[in-house]
């Protein structure tokens, strides 16, 4: 009796470690970059889903429109490996607009907009947490999308064309949204689960 219980504590420990080891697989090869304000950026915007990317064995690219370390909104220190405009799109199986004060540097910027309407034309995951998504409505890829955005700009995502929808995070096609730090980790979850 005790040793067939252990036989099948055995196969279900491999079962769950094989199977646990090609999800991770499926995603060693994929790519993403994560683009963060020049300064103020959101820490935990950044952090928490980098996090769950690299535990899921996927390489993180940060970009930034400078090279010079980046301050976050609570202290954080991240220096860029890649400049924001050396970004191509094509080596990317998502790009990630990282929230905070600071991601308004990007709202009106003609690179930003390039790289969201590039990735979102090929296929690409295309996402944006916080006050970011409204790069991404004012580069025309949010018209008649469903999409969420910290409450104070929901206004200005409508205004886009937008279907402003007030979730956490917000799925639609290869776009995925969210409102804010608290939802850091379900945003990160959800891309994992479109990347897979």
């Amino acid at each position: 009796m005790i040793s067939k219980i252990l036989l099948i504590s055995i196969t279900f420990f491999y079962l769950t470690t094989l199977a646990g080891g090609f999800a991770m697989a499926d995603l060693k090869d994929k790519r993403i970059v994560m683009i963060i304000a020049k300064n103020g950026f959101r820490d935990e915007e950044y952090r928490e889903p980098r996090d769950i990317f690299e535990k899921n064995g996927i390489k993180v690219t940060v970009a930034s429109s400078s090279l010079e370390t980046s301050i976050g909104m609570l202290g954080a220190k991240v220096k860029p490996d890649i400049l924001h405009k050396e970004i191509k799109v094509d080596e990317y199986d998502a790009v990630i607009f990282v929230g905070g004060m600071g991601s308004k540097e990007y709202w009106d910027d003609p690179t930003s907009h390039n790289i969201a309407k590039g990735a979102f034309a090929k296929g690409k995951l295309i996402c944006a947490i916080c006050i970011a998504p409204v790069t991404l409505s004012r580069s025309g890829i949010l018209d008649g999308v469903r999409a969420t955005v910290y409450v104070s700009e929901k206004d200005n995502i409508k205004s886009n064309g937008a279907i402003y929808t007030g979730k956490s995070v917000e799925i639609d096609g290869n776009i995925i949204t969210s409102d804010g730090p608290s939802s850091a980790k379900e945003f990160g979850k959800a891309i994992i689960g479109a990347l897979k």
